[in-house]
């Protein structure tokens, strides 16, 4: 047991509480059943078959409902525990625990990138769906490579950092509502027929959400990925192409720090969209530079809670 005194102080429980969160994470991932979030993901999609109809509006509430009731069970169980500092950390380190993914997502990076170094192409394919959801059997070894280090990068921000920057700002409800917002963005934030309409309102939310962290990082990956100016050149450039306000930051910084070039021609679910390339300099992507972008990603989420912790304690204290 350690210390208790001055943890209930809320910056110090989400420090404590952040910490041994992301620690679980690295040290067992997620499971294999039961994860929290896909129950989130079957309540989402109970509310969706009630609310949906073809229109902005009901999208909206659909958004309103299990965005706004995730943030809600946080501040219920925040409450709850507000009188016992050691039941407030374990309740941020739970939380944090259940919506950071970044054990998992550099397993099924690496699995991929194993299967890809042995020639094994096939697996390869049969593995990425896991990952992203670009359709696989039109692509090559080094086009699945190229998607893996684009989902690498982008679910770096949304997995772990921009997580770890909201509940720097909202504790546990701002942890809960950040992951409830990024995968109802997941689930119904697509341009499909259905979707255009209904999946507007989580879309745009996710954009806005996803903001802060994109750029933290963006940052963090220019200053921990060995290449810093051809990180921050490729994020100056190209960034501002990509169709994501988001994706495009974080992508186009690890193309720089990696050296690689990513973005182009890409097909999901038989939709086949011409991407802009980030970091034309670089050369095209190789098996190798799966692990490579894998080490990239831990590195700049162990310096996003250094920065998401030391950002609030120093806000604490104005």
């Amino acid at each position: 047991m350690f210390a208790l005194r001055g943890v209930r102080r809320p910056e110090r429980v989400f420090a404590y509480g952040a910490a041994a969160g992301l620690l679980s994470d690295l040290l067992v991932g997620d499971p294999r059943r039961g994860h929290p979030v896909a129950g989130f993901g079957r309540v989402a999609g109970a509310v969706e078959r009630v609310l949906w109809r073809d229109h902005r509006g009901w999208g909206a509430l659909h958004t309103l409902v299990c965005a706004g009731g995730a943030a809600a069970v946080g501040a219920a169980a925040t409450r709850a525990v507000r009188r016992s500092p050691a039941a407030a950390v374990a309740l941020t380190a739970a939380a944090t625990w259940a919506v950071v993914g970044g054990t998992s997502l550099g397993r099924e990076a690496r699995a991929i990138g194993s299967a890809l170094e042995a020639e094994d192409v096939e697996l390869a394919r049969e593995l990425l769906p896991r990952l992203c959801g670009r359709d696989p059997q039109g692509l090559d070894a080094d086009g699945i490579a190229r998607g893996v280090v684009e989902s690498v990068a982008e679910n770096t921000s949304d997995a772990v950092v921009g997580a770890l920057v909201w509940g720097a700002v909202g504790g546990v409800p701002g942890l809960l509502a950040f992951r409830a917002v990024n995968t109802l963005d997941a689930m119904v934030g697509h341009k499909s027929a259905r979707y255009r309409r209904f999946g507007w309102a989580s879309a745009r939310l996710d954009d806005v959400a996803g903001w802060p962290g994109a750029r933290l990082t963006g940052a963090l990956a220019v200053l921990a990925g060995g290449r810093p100016r051809a990180a921050l050149a490729a994020w100056r450039a190209d960034a501002g192409q990509h169709p994501s306000p988001n994706a495009g930051v974080v992508e186009a910084s690890f193309a720089g720090a990696l050296g690689v070039r990513l973005g182009g021609t890409l097909s999901y679910a038989g939709r086949v969209e011409h991407r802009p390339v980030l970091n034309a300099a670089g050369r095209a992507v190789r098996a190798a530079d799966v692990e490579r972008a894998a080490r990239l990603s831990r590195r700049v989420s162990v310096l996003a809670l250094g920065v998401c912790v030391g950002g609030r304690l120093l806000w604490s204290r104005r």
